[in-house]
């Protein structure tokens, strides 16, 4: 979140903020496979996924959203989407966590509720769950 957070903050070329970010913010080796297939992967379905939260957000455009809030939950619609070995409950919940530690007093139930929506959604598959290796530009 850190990361999509500086990213999202500096606004420049995504490559070269994570690269940065990375050297200041070394994360372990265990960690970072894992990392950048995350903030990749959000970074490569940007567009899709502000489009999901929009959907599912009542009146709030992702550009008006707290930093925070926005980028907790492009991870968490990230994983819902694209990471099917990682339990919808369990993305949900860690994303609603954090956006409680680094957001407002009223991140968490914000962002459970968008999320449970868009859980919802896809369980009804009204909207497609993806692999991590699909083409995203489509």
């Amino acid at each position: 979140m850190q990361a999509l957070f500086y990213i999202d903050m500096r606004k420049g070329d995504p490559s070269e903020m994570l690269n940065l970010f990375c050297k200041c913010f070394k994360p372990s080796r265990k960690v970072l496979p894992f990392f950048l297939k995350l903030v990749q992967g959000v970074l490569g379905s940007k567009h899709e996924i502000d489009a999901i939260i929009e959907n599912f957000s009542s009146n709030w455009k992702v550009s008006r959203m707290s930093c925070v809030d926005r980028n907790v939950m492009r991870i968490a619609v990230y994983e819902l989407l694209f990471l099917s070995e990682i339990p919808s409950k369990v993305s949900i919940n860690e994303a609603v966590d954090i956006g409680k530690k680094f957001g407002t007093e009223d991140s968490g139930a914000f962002i459970n509720g968008i999320l449970d929506s868009i859980r919802i959604a896809i369980e009804e598959n009204k909207i497609p769950i993806k692999t991590a290796t699909e083409d995203r530009s489509e």
